[in-house]
């Protein structure tokens, strides 16, 4: 319930009961009816507050499970961003790993091919 509605509640019901009292004081009745009536509005607006109070709680109740529920369904979604994001780091690691051993492997050939080429020169010159 927000600032507002509150305090125009407090007012309603602060006015409400001003009213009732100053109407019930200036009627032409007895002490013990004007008692009685004093009680019995005095009841009637303390359950009224009281149904408004019920209802801001509901209102509140709702609000939070709402808001919960939100945050679960962000939680969640963050965790499968994280994981995706996991998947796929280890994925470039892999692929990664895989170019330099495949560069290492030609590296590995050409420098075998080179040392072979010089061994046949080497053992074709005359001594």
């Amino acid at each position: 319930m927000s600032e507002k509605s509150s305090d125009l509640l407090k007012g309603l019901f602060i006015g409400g009961l001003i009213g009732v009292v100053l109407g019930v004081l200036y009627a032409p009745k007895s002490g013990k009816e004007t008692r009685e009536d004093i009680a019995r509005t005095t009841e009637d607006l303390l359950s009224k507050g009281k149904e408004e109070y019920e209802k801001a709680v509901e209102r509140s109740k709702s609000a939070y499970e709402t808001a919960v529920k939100h945050l679960k369904g962000l939680e969640i979604s963050a965790k499968e961003k994280v994981e995706e994001i996991e998947s796929k780091a280890s994925e470039f690691a892999h692929k990664g790993a895989d170019a330099i051993a495949g560069n290492k492997n030609r590296l590995r050939k050409a420098i075998d091919a080179g040392v072979e080429a010089y061994r046949e020169e080497n053992i074709k010159k005359p001594v």
